[in-house]
């Protein structure tokens, strides 16, 4: 049994950004699909973000202002996690795009590490989501030598 994937109910500022799952309703239909799940852009972005995280050789994602400005957002309490900095999405009523930007490890193979992020991302959205990913754009943006280290914490605090 498929659910179809309708919009959040026309151009409703409310609804920009949502995509909606819509079931069958009556009481002849099964209860899985009673009713309608609305999937927001940002959850779409947040798969993608994590999923990304989760491949080998990919150091961060962000170009290089987006994550200095998300470094210091997250030394800031209750600033919530940067998750989707570096992720963007489309999300329709049975599709989805995501355009990433990263920063590679140096030495990886950048075709092997995007090949390696567009199939885990694929995978995780449209397992979580039920959406067709139909393109997962990634921009390399910076390669992160190994003697580079952002914002590094000295090993002892200045006070005692």
């Amino acid at each position: 049994m498929t659910e179809n994937i309708t919009s959040g109910g026309g151009d409703s500022r409310a609804d920009a950004g949502v995509s909606a799952l819509q079931g069958r309703t009556g009481a002849g239909a099964p209860a899985e699909t009673r009713g309608k799940t609305t999937i927001a852009d940002g959850v779409v972005a947040k798969i993608a973000g994590m999923a990304a995280r989760e491949v080998p050789g990919i150091y961060g994602l962000g170009a290089g202002m987006a994550r200095a400005f998300g470094a210091v957002r997250e030394r800031v309490p209750g600033a919530g996690g940067g998750v989707t900095r570096g992720v963007k999405v489309e999300v329709g009523e049975r599709q989805t795009a995501v355009d990433l930007d990263v920063v590679v490890e140096y030495g990886v193979s950048i075709v092997e590490v995007a090949g390696g992020a567009r199939t885990n991302v694929i995978s995780a959205v449209e397992r979580m989501t039920g959406l067709e990913v139909v393109e997962v754009n990634i921009a390399v943006d910076d390669v992160h030598l190994p003697d580079e280290e952002e914002g590094a914490e000295p090993a002892e605090g200045r006070v005692r």
